[in-house]
């Protein structure tokens, strides 16, 4: 499973590391507008509120929450992220450097989000997803919002289980193992190892539930695709709306 560097709290941080602002460059991180058009829309979302954003990267929803308003606070363990994310950050978007596992934030926010493979999606070890969703739900205050974005299990076992790069799912633990080549932003390439945690909706009902979130909806989505359409087997992600009881 997932080896960390002698120095490093994650296995993501080397990757972050190697990536830098090229991050962006990938695909997946294009459709950032129109996902935060719907979680705004979602948990109703508006000017004034405070939101977190767990696992943000390089920050690019929480700049587009700020531009509406909406004060935005993203925590990532990376710190070359973060540094990424502090430079041009628009008003009302903040971020440091802080483990996803280790939150003490106590009913400060209206909402939290963790999208995009965001720090709940990183976690290898049992339990440490059910630690991350915690620390989410007690960040929020009364009745505050969640929206979470989740790897499908029905997907990773249908397409990534024979996927030609040789993309391997551990059926005892829900893990997808890819092993894949990143670029940076010189477009100097390095093969990493990639561990992502996989869900069904059930399991994230359950999830939900041992945190006292109530899951709200649950929906088929894509990066930039997101929408209110039932759960399948044909998506890539899960994205769950739940609301603190």
């Amino acid at each position: 499973m997932a080896v960390n560097s002698p120095d490093r709290d994650h296995w993501f941080e080397d990757v972050a590391d190697h990536l830098g602002g090229a991050y962006l460059r990938y695909s997946f991180t294009k459709g950032t507008r129109q996902e935060v058009d719907h979680i705004v829309a979602a948990l109703g979302l508006e000017p004034g509120m405070r939101v977190l954003d767990v696992g943000c990267g390089p920050g690019r929803h929480a700049y587009e929450l700020a531009r509406r308003g909406i004060a935005t606070h993203g925590i990532d363990i990376s710190q070359t992220f973060i540094d990424l994310a502090r430079n041009d950050a628009p008003a009302g978007a903040t971020f440091e450097r802080l483990d996803a596992r280790a939150l003490s934030f106590d009913g400060e926010f209206d909402a939290v989000i963790c999208l995009c493979q965001g720090a709940f999606g990183l976690m290898t070890a049992n339990g440490e997803d059910e630690t991350v969703l915690a620390g989410m739900a007690r960040a929020l205050g009364p009745g505050g919002r969640v929206a979470l974005s989740a790897f499908s299990a029905y997907f990773a076992v249908k397409y990534f289980a024979t996927d030609e790069h040789g993309a391997e799912f551990d059926a005892d633990l829900g893990v997808n193992h890819e092993h894949t080549e990143v670029r940076n932003e010189a477009g100097e390439p390095r093969t990493v190892d990639l561990w992502t945690g996989c869900y069904t909706p059930r399991e994230l009902r359950l999830l939900c539930r041992a945190v006292g979130l109530k899951v709200d909806s649950i929906s088929s989505v894509e990066p930039g695709r997101y929408s209110d359409a039932p759960p399948t087997t044909e998506t890539a992600e899960f994205l769950v709306l739940a609301t603190r009881r």
